[in-house]
């Protein structure tokens, strides 16, 4: 199998492009798909500043490396949610990417505990609340992502969701018909009130194996478990069901979310009009500022009902 470029030894083949790569002609493939998403989607400019949500895993830590790779200022927050024998294991691989990778470009690597700051693990909290950890966690990740970027004024937050996490995540939102999560999936969110940050997905064109290849062909030491946290999750079902349909009829998905993606894009004026309905709805909330469409955010209640089960 030889590279559809330069004729050389492939490394990777991608059945979805029909084409195979050597290594340096896959490494310009993943950054050229990451800046046609940039540019496509008019996500941030060379000046702006980013903040990447990291959490040790492939994907956040590729997003990382490709965005300083082509000259960005972007720092990361990587947020520690306690989970025994997880936690400190993608902490330090967070932590040694920024120490050999991220510093040398001059920026910063901030980290959130939840033990420190919440009060408790993400398990112990989750129990406090009787709700589900993968709630629990998603809550606080956002939460804590947005009041960062706000609080530090950054242009934009960018996370290391791609083809394989959007396609899943519309499949579940077709399932069930949730049109509120169908209207606002994009892989960009502006700053429709003041109080969120603008948030991006630069890697929504790359799949999750052509993700893990950049990092294992750029040495990128990332935690290869999922989260134990996970596990039962709806979104690893609809992953696997993806990937058996990509198996027998490649680039199944990305002609899946991509054209959900041509169809939105034609529908502006409801972009428009969501943006509108995102500004009636919104409002401060009482405790902390950040937006919200009730008296008192959702993280605010949770840490609310924390304190009150202690």
């Amino acid at each position: 199998m030889n590279c559809t470029k330069c004729k050389t030894k492939a490394v990777i083949d991608l059945p979805r492009h029909n084409a195979a790569f050597c290594t340096p002609c896959f490494t310009t493939y993943v950054h050229e798909q990451v800046a046609y998403a940039i540019k496509h989607q008019r996500m941030f400019g060379p000046d702006d500043r980013i903040l990447v949500a990291v959490s040790g895993g492939k994907d956040s830590l590729a997003l990382w490396d490709i965005l300083l790779k082509r000259g960005y200022k972007a720092d990361a927050l990587y947020v520690d949610l306690g989970i025994p024998g997880y936690s400190a294991k993608s902490r330090a691989k967070v932590e040694r990417f920024a120490d050999t990778v991220a510093r040398p470009h001059g920026v910063t690597l901030q980290i959130h505990t939840v033990q420190e700051e919440e009060g408790a693990g993400i398990k112990e909290l989750s129990d406090l609340v009787h709700r589900p950890t993968c709630a629990t966690c998603g809550t606080i990740k956002r939460y804590q992502f947005n009041k960062a970027a706000v609080e530090q004024e950054y242009d934009v937050m960018a996370t290391g969701h791609n083809l394989d996490d959007e396609a899943s995540r519309l499949l579940g939102n077709v399932l069930h018909w949730q049109d509120e999560y169908l209207d606002k999936q994009s892989p960009i969110l502006p700053a429709s009130v003041e109080g969120f940050a603008k948030k991006v997905k630069p890697l929504y064109r790359l799949s999750e194996r052509e993700l893990a290849a950049y990092a294992v062909l750029n040495k990128i030491d990332y935690i290869v478990e999922e989260c134990p946290m996970a596990k039962g999750s709806k979104m690893l079902l609809y992953k696997e069901v993806l990937n058996r349909l990509e198996t027998e009829s490649p680039g199944t998905k990305h002609r899946f979310y991509w054209g959900f993606l041509e169809k939105q894009a034609k529908a502006q004026p409801a972009a428009t009009s969501m943006a509108e309905k995102d500004q009636a709805m919104l409002h401060p909330c009482k405790t902390c500022g950040q937006p919200t469409t009730s008296e008192i955010c959702s993280y605010c209640k949770m840490m609310s009902r924390a304190k009150v089960s202690k």
